[in-house]
């Protein structure tokens, strides 16, 4: 294996590499740095996000610079601001030792005047987002004619995010004869399309195989209910104490309920979308690099681009819609030689886009088993025993207390004094675990609470007497369980409620409590407003799933300011018979039905 001092470098990049602790040249660096020293023209390089691609290009890159000549000789393009300004200052770390090398960082949501500013001043490297830059070249600002080297870096992220116009707005900006460089973890058909529009011969570099994920990444996936995601997602908190890693949705409106679900739960984490402000976005991504965030819920937007080392988990809460978006996903956990998981939550529907990734990726996914409240408690208590074991106690300012905390303490013995410690720390989990039950997987297509017989499966009855309520909410009013279980709280004040078996419908839905809460959860619930919509609330019929009283056989006129459609067609959807009934009906039954 050939090292950094055999490669060709100057004395400086050589104590700027050692002072920044790399060792061995990483396989991208070992096949990239020869050629970019040398007279090799253009180069692809395929390989995974966090392989070292940045130093790979970018000491060559520094090295090759003429501080000299006060012109813009080379042009990186990459997707996000987050990137453009990591790029930055690992160059301006490069050049530590190099002279008076000029790096200028140029994406949206900063100052462009300031921008404007410095590259009037001249800069030898500039590092782009592509859409600041058309708007820079558009001003004449930015003068791209003496630019010797381009370099596309995460160009497949570049292209999901729809800059390609702006891509080819810009290389028409370069003069012909530069050297191009292309970076990207997946070979798409628009990344060789741009490879033949503006390369000539490039030489192709593969770190591992095309399109596959990380080698220290593993896969792994629970197959829950789709009402359930959120729960597993709490007990994964809850299982990998010192977890730390990104939770990707598919949605904005998802990752901020995700997001602020769990800061309510009282997990360290915050939400990066499209909705927030840069502003926002820096402070947000200031305090997940501190570690002052152990969970990051964002979209593939969003995300794309952050350079954050050390994630244990990559957790996919919502499979992506474009299944090479998983590659890059995974590919933010497990860098620099370190180990890293990701794993998906999948339900049954979702199972034959699982399989079409394993093939993408070529690697199999493991399914693991939810963990139960048990083996979570005992995860969090030997976790807490560890630190326990390891704290600092040489505190002077606790000595003088010593002595008054012994005398209150004095008629506990030991093991009841253990006993009192570990409940006041596990109160949360021992609330949250102890009598609850545990999450049970899908075992059928149909994905309900129902078994194959069609009766309720036997492993989700529920001890004492409930009663099964009705509530005019369902899922077309964006109405499921967290919303269920938050209408119920905020009315409750604080109290409470054991809420049982849960079955939502398209304009209703049906809900059991234990019987004792009924009627003040009743009274309470029909004070209530969801969405600006009135509740109502009441006791369901016992043997069929239609409402009684004032909503049986028609409509109700309360209802008549909420949707102006006629309510049919409310059965439960675990009854694959009436969904063929009611959509399979001849001449007949449609003039029953339309009545």
């Amino acid at each position: 294996m050939i090292n950094f001092e055999e490669m060709g470098f100057t004395p400086g990049i050589l104590k700027a590499i050692q002072e920044l602790g790399f060792d061995q040249p990483m396989p991208v660096q070992e096949k990239v740095i020869p050629l970019m020293l040398g007279d090799a023209g253009d180069i692809i390089a395929l390989a995974q996000t966090g392989t070292g691609k940045t130093a790979a290009f970018g000491l060559p890159l520094v090295q090759a610079t003429d501080t000299e000549l006060n012109n813009t000789q080379a042009l990186i393009l990459c997707p996000t601001r987050e990137l453009c300004m990591q790029i930055t200052s690992d160059l301006t770390d490069y050049a530590k030792f190099t002279g008076k090398l000029k790096i200028l960082a140029v994406y949206g949501g900063a100052s462009i005047d300031n921008q404007i500013r410095s590259l009037k001043k001249g800069v030898h490297i500039i590092v782009a987002t592509p859409g600041r830059l058309i708007d820079l070249i558009g001003r004449g600002a930015a003068r791209l004619s003496s630019v010797t080297t381009v370099i596309l870096d995460e160009a497949d992220e570049m292209l999901n995010m729809g800059f390609l116009d702006s891509i080819n707005e810009i290389l028409e900006e370069v003069p012909e004869g530069r050297r191009t460089l292309l970076f990207s973890a997946t070979m798409s058909s628009e990344i060789a399309s741009i490879a033949r529009k503006y390369m000539f011969n490039p030489v192709e570099i593969t770190i591992g195989t095309k399109n596959s994920s990380a080698e220290n990444v593993s896969h792994a996936y629970y197959l829950v209910h789709a009402k359930d995601k959120y729960k597993v997602l709490k007990r994964i908190a809850d299982f990998e104490p010192d977890i730390y890693g990104i939770v990707f949705c598919r949605t904005r409106k998802e990752t901020q309920e995700v997001a602020s679900k769990l800061i309510n739960d009282g997990y360290n984490a915050d939400a990066l979308h499209g909705d927030l402000s840069q502003p926002q976005r820096d402070a947000v991504m200031q305090k997940f690099r501190l570690r002052n965030l152990q969970l990051l819920v964002a979209t593939d937007v969003a995300a794309r681009g952050l350079d954050v080392d050390d994630l244990t988990h990559i957790i996919n809460f919502s499979l992506p819609d474009d299944i090479e978006v998983y590659t890059h996903r995974s590919g933010r956990t497990g860098r620099a030689g370190k180990t890293g998981i990701s794993i998906s939550l999948v339900h049954l529907r979702e199972r034959h886009i699982l399989q079409q990734i394993e093939r993408m990726v070529k690697k199999p996914f493991k399914a693991i088993p939810i963990p139960t409240g048990s083996e979570i408690c005992g995860k969090q208590l030997f976790h807490w025993l560890k630190k326990l074991d390891t704290v600092v106690t040489e505190h002077q300012e606790i000595e003088k207390f010593l002595p008054e905390i012994k005398e209150k303490l004095a008629g506990l013995d030991r093991e009841e004094l253990l006993k009192r410690v570990v409940s006041l720390q596990f109160d949360r989990f021992l609330d949250d675990y102890r009598n609850g039950e545990d999450i049970i997987a899908p075992v059928s297509e149909k994905e309900n609470s129902f078994g194959r017989s069609g009766r309720r499966d036997s492993r989700e009855q529920y001890t004492g007497n409930y009663t099964r309520l009705f509530i005019n909410l369902g899922k077309t009013d964006g109405f499921y369980p967290e919303q269920l279980i938050e209408l119920v709280n905020t009315n409750t004040k604080g109290r409470k409620v054991p809420i049982g078996k849960i079955d939502l419908l398209k304009t209703f839905s049906f809900f059991e409590v234990e019987a004792g809460y009924a009627d003040d959860l009743i009274g309470a619930l029909n004070n209530a407003t969801f969405m600006d919509r009135r509740v109502a609330v009441e006791i369901a019929q016992e043997k069929t799933d239609k409402p009684k009283g004032e909503y049986a056989g028609k409509r109700p006129a309360k209802w008549a300011d909420r949707r102006p459609e006629k309510r049919r067609g409310d059965r439960p959807e675990s009854s694959h018979r009436d969904f063929k009934r009611n959509n399979k009906f001849g001449k007949k039954d449609k003039k029953k039905y339309s009545r």
